[in-house]
């Protein structure tokens, strides 16, 4: 959300596979557990970008008990190959992370361009 002007963004984003053990395409469970591949809940704060395994990709870190092994983890911001809408078309429901936000490689640039270092996220089940 731009405090400023108000204005939201939407963006795809998969969860972790432990997320979602059965691959129904609905978030299940959320854990902060290495090795667990889940998503882990709660605030996060945006770090540095780097070029990793999965190119562009920007570190987190975990703000709350619920995901303070993001770091540790390697739970980042990074582009995928099964986060569009063929892979839905497909399959109807996006691909799984390990537990990172991986988003769309279209929308990678938008995404770190507005976040930046030292920006708020947010992971959470509504």
């Amino acid at each position: 959300m731009n405090l400023a002007d108000g204005s939201v963004r939407s963006h795809w984003v998969a969860h972790g596979r432990g997320s979602d053990p059965s691959h129904t395409g609905w978030l299940e469970r959320f854990s902060n557990e290495p090795r667990s591949n889940a998503t882990s809940a709660g605030a996060y704060r945006t770090g540095s970008l780097y070029l990793g395994a999965h190119g562009r990709s920007m570190r987190l870190e975990g703000l709350d008990p619920t995901n303070s092994n993001a770091l540790s983890r390697a739970i980042v911001v990074h582009g995928a190959w099964y986060v569009n809408e063929q892979v839905i078309g497909h399959s109807g429901m996006l691909g799984r992370s390990e537990g990172c936000f991986a988003v769309a490689d279209s929308s990678l640039p938008e995404i770190m361009g507005r976040l930046g270092s030292g920006r708020l996220i947010y992971a959470g089940k509504a």
